[in-house]
């Protein structure tokens, strides 16, 4: 009688373990893959299983062995998602024995996955631009003041600003349309500025440049080339744009405060009564202008991860923004100064004035930027 009630036990256990083993292995449970379509015949199909679940060749073979389904040596899965971050745990839980469930928290927190709004702010730790005059070759330019000799651009703090709004295509790629913005830029302080025979310093006033640009950005994972950095807790990626720059620059004014005499070194006495005999205080003002070009940025960094479906992406980031240009209207204000016959000159009672079109200055933009963003994934 005993004999039985031990054997009666034993076989209870045994008849119990299929179910216990069910319960260890959510993943591979055969019952669910056959409701979902992934048996057919009592056999894995891998067309329904491919690229559907995160179940290695290794885990199907496991699986199918636990539970009595053959499965062909030759069937692979594809395109397996990327994992990031530590293995799962192996060894025994609080409930079950043997391997622990998949917890994506674990190793998938810095896959990308689905859309997202990003917004950042940099610091421009270059900028490269150098306004100079187009009018240059043309004849008599001289007469308006201006950079004859290309000028470096002021850099006051430039912050550039970005807003993004994008999307993972898979876990090594996501693309996103962004908004940047640069501000803090303008022309020179000081120019040197055409005499006719050689050069003259001249002050300048005004020509603030702002650039607002649209750009398609794709941004690539590399961490398959560059293995785990700090552990996994890092990411890193590459990424370029290439879109549109809208690069205003506001009205300004040269002032080049030089005494040019109109004798050829004869003197006031050598002209006429009522005679020019020399000009000063000549003021250039610069109407500015907005042109759209064609941009471009090249960007590296690294992506870490906060909670709530919040990234950091850390970052570097090279923009060429094409060409700034003026309207070509420049106005041009000066000091007369007339013989009085007697050998010497006076002021004239008035002030000269041209107008020249089609005479315009320009420079190239570019920035090297350095910067964080915020994601948040939905």
């Amino acid at each position: 009688m005993r004999k039985f009630k031990f054997l009666a036990v034993l076989t209870g256990f045994m008849s119990s373990l299929p179910f216990v083993a069910d319960a260890a292995y959510p993943v591979y449970n055969p019952q669910q893959l056959a409701r979902q379509g992934y048996v057919i015949n009592n056999q894995y199909n891998p067309q329904q299983m491919a690229g559907k679940t995160n179940i290695t060749t290794q885990q199907l073979m496991a699986a199918s062995a636990v539970n009595g389904r053959p499965m062909a040596q030759n069937i692979r899965v594809t395109n397996p998602n990327r994992v990031t971050g530590a293995l799962p745990r192996v060894g025994s839980s609080a409930t079950n024995a043997g391997r622990q469930y998949y917890q994506s928290t674990d190793y998938d927190r810095l896959a990308e996955s689905g859309l997202y709004v990003g917004l950042s702010a940099g610091y421009s730790t270059m900028l490269k631009g150098q306004m100079s005059a187009d009018y240059a070759g043309e004849t008599d330019s001289f007469f308006a003041p201006g950079s004859f000799r290309a000028s470096d651009l002021n850099k006051d703090t430039v912050i550039p600003l970005q807003v993004s709004v994008g999307a993972a295509i898979n876990s090594d790629v996501r693309v996103d349309f962004s908004y940047l913005r640069y501000s803090g830029m303008s022309y020179a302080d000081n120019v040197q500025t055409s005499t006719g025979d050689g050069f003259a310093e001249a002050s300048v006033s005004g020509g603030a440049i702002t650039t607002n640009s649209t750009m398609l950005n794709v941004y690539y994972n590399i961490d398959s080339f560059t293995g785990n950095v700090m552990g996994g807790s890092l990411r890193p990626y590459v990424g370029a744009g290439v879109g549109l720059s809208l690069n205003t620059i506001a009205d300004y004014v040269v002032y080049d405060a030089s005494f040019y005499d109109e004798t050829g070194g004869l003197g006031p006495g050598s002209v006429v009564a009522g005679g020019l005999t020399a000009i000063s205080d000549v003021y250039a003002y610069h109407n500015g202008g907005t042109m759209e070009q064609m941009a471009f940025q090249l960007e590296a960094g690294v992506t870490t991860s906060m909670n709530d479906g919040l990234k950091l992406d850390f970052f570097v980031r090279y923009a060429n923004l094409g060409k700034v240009k003026t309207s070509g209207s420049i106005v041009v204000s000066q000091t007369e100064w007339l013989s009085d016959g007697a050998g010497d000159e006076y002021e004239a009672p008035y002030d000269s004035v041209f107008h020249y079109t089609n005479w315009t200055e320009s420079s190239r933009l570019s920035s090297l930027d350095v910067g964080v963003r915020l994601r948040l994934e939905f």
